[in-house]
């Protein structure tokens, strides 16, 4: 029996990708991560993969693979959807991006959606963000704004607001913490100050905030919502703010101008104190995605190189118009997108390339099954605060997905200039 061993590893459980665990490592499977966390727990899982290629329906070598997919894609050329799904490096990525612009294909992506209403409100506004970093080891007050980290990043209190830091030497007991309900949403047990506010009232209670924060008088309006101008004494009272939201799913029925109304309240706060912004991401490097297009592109999402050049199409989904579409090249791990997601795709002829592959429920015109990032395959993901941080894998496993769309995307680029020969 294979004596076990433990290894570092970098978490991609959720976007808070801690980079401080390990992993017990015993022959092909690895478990019991520590320190414990039941989300980082659930991503690890046993690291088992499976490892099969399949094309048409059978098992393939993985050339003949390669060859089939760079056909049915280079014939729909103009009509690709490229889905980036969650669950590649920036490195596998990269690839797969340059074959979207090979194609002349649309682009979606798993968190467009999700996302987009608190990307589109930075974009016009401007947005004060800062690393975590400097939450841990300068924010005297903390605010979580309809939040509930426990649930969604389970050691984001333990790692940053219980912490000793810089400035706040004596971790928690030197910060305070106010933990803001909306509607249905999370809240933080064990706040020092909570507040409860209905789902319909966010807009006004964030103006309200942002008014008082820049000056002007407590409305009459704030009687109706108690602890409210305490919580605004309080804001103007600190002397670093952070503000932390949840950014992807949360209440339906509050209204997707939130988003922007917490920046605009994190942009006031910047004049009379010093604050910043964290949006609560999901993991498996979702704004990655982001990261690298907008690296690649200029763009975060949705960006559709069907005319030749990158267009930004930010109140569109590829996915609603699967009518435009002849083909698909989904990469990462179907698993983790959204239902809708695979259910759309599945309609569609599809080379699918990520962990899982040759499981995909859909049309599979040809599967590769790779690793998993941070598991089998090393690169760089990057943190809910838009910091990269390298991955180093913890398992031997299949192919890594960055091989994989590497040639890929060499194959359709020689096949491409064979026809304009």
């Amino acid at each position: 029996m294979t004596e076990a061993r433990r290894v570092g590893i970098t978490c991609l459980g959720c976007g808070l990708v801690c980079d401080d665990v390990t992993v017990a490592v015993s022959g092909g499977s690895v478990g019991d991560l520590s320190p414990a966390c039941a989300l980082g727990s659930e991503w690890l899982g046993s690291g088992a993969v499976p490892d099969r290629i399949r094309s048409s329906g059978r098992d393939a070598a993985f050339e003949a693979a390669v060859a089939t997919a760079t056909t049915l894609l280079s014939d729909s050329r103009g009509r690709v959807l490229v889905y980036l799904g969650p669950g590649l490096t920036i490195e596998a990525l990269k690839p797969a991006v340059a074959i979207a612009d090979r194609l002349k294909a649309a682009t979606d992506t798993a968190t467009t959606a999700a996302a987009a209403s608190g990307i589109l409100a930075g974009q016009r506004r401007g947005r004060a963000a800062a690393t975590l970093g400097e939450l841990k080891n300068r924010a005297d007050l903390v605010v979580f704004w309809g939040a509930d980290p426990a649930r969604t990043h389970p050691r984001f209190i333990e790692r940053l607001v219980n912490a000793t830091g810089t400035h706040v030497p004596g971790g928690r007991a030197s910060r305070a913490v106010v933990s803001v309900r909306i509607g249905a949403g999370g809240a933080v047990d064990g706040a020092d100050t909570s507040l409860q506010l209905p789902a319909a009232a966010e807009l006004a209670a964030l103006s309200m905030l942002r008014s008082i924060v820049a000056g002007g008088p407590v409305p009459d309006a704030a009687a109706g919502y108690p602890g409210l101008a305490e919580l605004a004494a309080r804001l103007v009272g600190a002397k670093y703010v952070a503000i932390v939201a949840n950014g992807e799913g949360g209440d339906p029925a509050r209204p997707s101008q939130g988003s922007e109304g917490l920046i605009a309240l994190a942009q006031a706060l910047n004049t009379p104190v010093r604050a910043a912004l964290y949006i609560l991401r999901s993991g498996d490097n979702r704004n990655g995605v982001e990261a690298l297009l907008t690296w690649q592109t200029g763009y975060p999402f949705a960006v559709d190189f069907r005319s030749g050049v990158p267009v930004y199409g930010a109140d569109r989904r590829a996915l609603d118009d699967m009518g435009s579409f002849d083909a698909a090249l989904l990469v990462g791990d179907w698993r983790a997108m959204p239902a809708a997601s695979v259910a759309a795709l599945a309609s569609l002829p599809t080379v699918i390339i990520g962990p899982g592959a040759t499981d995909w429920p859909g049309t599979a015109g040809v599967a590769i099954d790779t690793g998993r990032a941070g598991i089998h395959e090393g690169g760089t993901a990057y943190r809910l605060d838009d910091i990269p941080l390298p991955l180093a894998p913890a398992l031997d496993g299949p192919r890594t997905a960055a091989m994989v769309l590497s040639a890929l995307e060499e194959a359709v680029s020689r096949s491409l200039r064979e026809v304009t020969a």
